[in-house]
């Protein structure tokens, strides 16, 4: 077990675990926000060692209801970046709890200065969810993405150490 609390587990990401992790993304409440990876994109993720692929799992259950992914494990500057984090079963607290045990483990295992995403302007559940645990929006890409319907923006946030060491855990 990578990371572990009375309500999930973060496990390393096996490739028995990526028809989870595909139909994840592929469902069509998640895939409006996010841009779906293929099965060998994933793999390769779990392959590389800049990147920390995880998966969430009910503690009580142990069956996965999410994922996470993180990179810049060898980042000289110290910054990671949370690629994504998709969580199946919503309303549940797993996405708040995901975020408690990741920020721990960057800024005080790992010992990153910043952690920072990216999230599309429209996806006003996560933006709110992403403030909440301290991100603050560094600017916006401006209709950097393509899409079938036209162009969409993304806001960049971003969390320094000092800012997570001021919080309460």
């Amino acid at each position: 077990m990578f990371l572990k609390s009375d309500i999930l587990s973060l496990r390393k990401t096996e490739l028995r675990d990526l028809g989870f992790v595909c139909s994840l993304e592929s469902n069509e409440e998640n895939a409006k926000f996010i841009i779906p990876w293929s099965k060998e994109k994933h793999e390769k993720a779990i392959e590389n060692t800049d990147i920390l692929h995880l998966i969430v799992e009910d503690s009580q259950w142990n069956h996965p209801v999410g994922y996470i992914i993180i990179a810049g494990l060898e980042n000289p500057n110290l910054n990671l970046e949370l690629v994504r984090i998709t969580i199946g079963e919503k309303g549940k607290g797993y996405g708040k709890e995901s975020f408690r045990l990741i920020k721990n483990w960057v800024f005080t295992k790992h010992n990153a200065n910043r952690l920072w995403l990216d999230v599309k302007v429209n996806n006003m559940r996560a933006f709110h969810l992403y403030k909440k645990q301290g991100f603050v929006v560094e600017g916006t890409l401006r209709e950097c993405l393509k899409n079938e319907k036209g162009f969409e923006s993304l806001h960049i946030m971003s969390i320094l150490k000092s800012e997570f060491e001021n919080q309460d855990h």
